[in-house]
């Protein structure tokens, strides 16, 4: 029945298996594939003709993770997986980017990849398997995929690269980098850094690709035995050939001039115009096939001019920063905020700062945990000149804000140090190139602007590519046509001291590492420069925070007195909470959070926890309050929530007939701590006490003479006489 292949190999200490014919027999191409104990069944399919009237190619890739992977079930009151994770979103876009260059140009078919995680040893993310699996996928499905391409994480511990860290591994290392490509060089890389340099950077990038190429060489003998067919790819047509030449007689000197206008909006329009001409030139027939031509032509003017020049679209050569503008401090109830303007790129970031109850709570297969920092980024129509939908938000957007939270996270104060919660909000109000670099400033300046304490600023930049067989120029400070017509989006973001995060996508087979060092020398120039215009505006963290914002205080309880200071069902905390208006966290290790903006009201709940959980002394006078009399005593609160005992005897210094000839209950009270009884409970003592002014008196009182059998004073009732039968 099942035509198994199967293929493995030891990679970075543990198996890599690699399995198809058994599962998913009717899609094009299908693999399980199998990293230690983490497993993703990966699938691709293309439609069999080409979509009619678009002139892109439609790719869709879907990573989904199954809790079940991990023996669990779902939360919520459905019980099943929802709508997609930030973390599925990130990795269906990481495998996209490395695998979408590598399929033929004129390939248009509706293609799908969708990647499950069907088991997870919570020790080896699924990720980079899944990356594997969708190259393997394609490889043998017969769709004109130009790969396979290989995929392996980095983390650097000890001053040494380790390949595909375990969790474990991970939390010690200064580096979590993916990087995937072909056997020839890299096309995607992905990570977070603690602020490592060039050097070190370049060095992991050439490690994880030397050690990919085990993967490739074990998809390549899948394949052999696998693989399918290739289907055939229809070429350009000769009319389709003549078209092309057609338009660019037409229409290149229109947009050749266009393109030598400076501002977006006007040079949008001049392109747009120049289209139009050329189209009125053709037929009907024609212009049904002349999108692809006019974009081809509009892409060679802009390539060859800076090949052949040096002169960018603006003007610029090929280093120059624009013009950068920062503000701070631009809304006044925000906690922090700034406007980072550069070029025709801006965003405005606020920072806002919260307490333990605001972290957001992640499900994730690994378990749950909290996240005290977020950074979201929001890129609505108007910031490039359009009228568009308002909706979710896009796999994009949720792209965009993670790249800059890597950026900005390694140099974030430790919880310990700063106990807040942190969001970090970027609205982007215009766009032209490098708006998720201009979140990282902005977060950075915002930040600062807060009073978060960081360990340093942090810039990003946006590096580009034009590569044509008679040569390159690598571009820096990309503008958003740079971005679309060139070959390589390569954005790093980083300190004085080195790089946080480094993000690169190749639109190309490959680049070489010659290449990558010059992007990553001018990254480092630009991010400087970038550094000393924020500085500017704020070089260092506030030493205040913003009046708005909450002020937190810590302490320390034994974890015995947790319980003590919740109260049952949530009593004690909530009335704590309720009376003094402030915000009061604690954790299972006793660490308590007390936010307020009043520091009175603070000190007050401060002043009621620790009344709670510290333990009364032998001999110290409280001041408490009656709140039980009963006949042989009185109980007194007075300290905290802690009830002590007032025996009749020792309410005065003479005998006491009825304690409320003494005291009533409700009444405020001296007393003294005389002792703890065999059950811990705190005997209180009055007669010892003047009740006016708290001063302690002398015990006039003769010490009693033990009785026999025992020295309890306590009135003994007679013995009944036994009844005579």
């Amino acid at each position: 029945m099942f035509d198994i292949v199967r293929k493995e190999i030891e990679w970075g200490g543990r198996t890599l298996t690699i399995e198809t014919g058994r599962i998913a027999r009717q899609a094009d191409g299908a693999v399980l594939v199998s990293y230690g104990e983490s497993s993703v069944l990966c699938t691709a399919v293309g439609q069999q003709k080409p979509k009619e009237g678009i002139d892109f190619f439609p790719l869709t890739v879907h990573y989904q993770e199954k809790t079940y992977a991990a023996g669990k079930i779902p939360g919520g009151f459905f019980k099943r997986e929802g709508r997609p994770t930030e973390k599925e979103v990130l990795t269906s876009r990481l495998i996209d980017r490395p695998i979408r260059p590598l399929f033929h140009k004129s390939y248009r078919n509706e293609t799908q990849i969708i990647c499950t995680t069907v088991s997870h040893d919570l020790e080896n993310d699924p990720d980079i398997a899944a990356l594997i699996g969708a190259s393997a996928a394609l490889t043998i499905s017969g769709l004109p995929f130009l790969g396979p391409i290989g995929a392996a994480r980095v983390g650097y511990v000890d001053g040494e690269y380790v390949l595909n860290p375990t969790a474990d591994q991970l939390a010690e290392s200064e580096l979590d980098l993916i990087v995937a490509g072909t056997a020839e060089g890299v096309l995607m890389v992905e990570s977070e850094a603690h602020e490592l340099s060039e050097e070190i950077m370049l060095g992991a990038v050439m490690f994880g690709h030397e050690a990919y190429q085990d993967v490739i060489n074990l998809i390549i003998s899948v394949a052999e035995r696998a693989a399918k067919e290739p289907r055939a790819v229809t070429e350009p047509s000769q009319e389709e050939l003549d078209l092309k030449a057609k338009v660019r007689k037409l229409g290149e000197a229109a947009i050749r001039e266009a393109y030598t206008e400076k501002d977006k909006l006007a040079r949008q329009e001049k392109v747009s115009a120049a289209k139009a001409s050329v189209m009125e030139q053709l037929s009907e027939d024609e212009q049904a096939g002349a999108g692809a031509a006019l974009k081809s032509l509009e892409s060679d003017v802009v390539r060859r001019d800076i090949i052949d020049t040096g002169n960018r679209i603006d003007g610029r050569d090929t280093k120059t920063v624009r013009p950068i503008d920062c503000q701070i401090s631009v809304l006044p109830r925000s906690h922090g905020s700034a406007l980072f303007t550069r070029g025709e790129t801006q965003g405005l970031v606020v920072a806002t700062l919260g307490t333990g109850q605001d972290e957001q709570i992640i499900d994730a297969l690994e378990g749950e945990y909290r996240q005290h920092f977020m950074l979201h980024y929001n890129f609505p129509p108007y910031s490039v000149g359009e009228a568009g939908r308002m909706g979710f938000t896009g796999r994009r957007e949720i792209g965009h804000g993670k790249l800059a939270w890597r950026a900005v996270r390694p140099v974030l104060p430790a919880k310990e140090d700063f106990p807040y919660t942190i969001r970090v909000v970027s609205e982007i109000t215009e766009s032209n190139g490098s708006s998720s670099m201009a979140s990282v400033c902005g977060a950075s300046l915002s930040m600062m602007d807060a009073g978060v304490p960081l360990k340093a600023p942090v810039a990003g930049i946006a590096m580009g590519l034009i590569k044509e067989d008679d040569g390159y120029a690598v571009l820096s400070d990309i503008l958003g046509d740079e971005d679309h017509l060139g070959d390589m989006d390569f954005k790093v973001a980083g300190s004085a001291a080195g790089i946080t995060s480094l993000q690169m996508d190749i639109k190309i087979t490959s680049i070489t590492p010659e290449i990558m060092q010059i992007a990553l020398d001018q990254a480092k120039d630009g991010r400087i420069h970038i550094l000393g215009e924020m500085a500017k505006s704020i070089d260092t963290s506030r030493n205040e925070l913003s009046q708005h914002a909450p002020r937190i205080t810590t302490m320390t309880v034994p974890t015995d007195k947790i319980r003590d200071v919740i109260g049952t069902g949530g009593k004690v905390i909530r009335e704590i909470c309720e009376v003094t208006g402030c915000k009061v966290d604690i954790d299972d290790e006793g660490l308590i959070k007390v936010a307020s903006s009043d520091g009175e009201a603070a000190q007050k709940a401060i002043d009621w926890i620790t009344s709670i959980v510290a333990e009364p002394e032998v001999g110290v006078i409280y001041t408490g309050k009656v709140v039980k009399v009963v006949d042989f005593g009185a109980f007194v609160n007075f300290f905290g929530a802690r009830d002590g005992l007032v025996h009749i005897s020792e309410l005065k210094n003479e005998r006491v007939g009825t304690v409320t000839d003494v005291i009533n209950e409700g009444d405020e009270v001296k007393v003294k701590v005389i002792g703890m009884d065999d059950r811990g409970k705190v005997k209180l003592s009055m007669r010892v006490v003047d009740q006016e002014t708290g001063e302690e008196l002398e015990d006039t009182r003769p010490p009693r003479e033990p009785r026999e059998g025992g020295d309890d004073d306590r009135p003994r009732r007679p013995r009944r006489p036994r009844r005579e039968d």
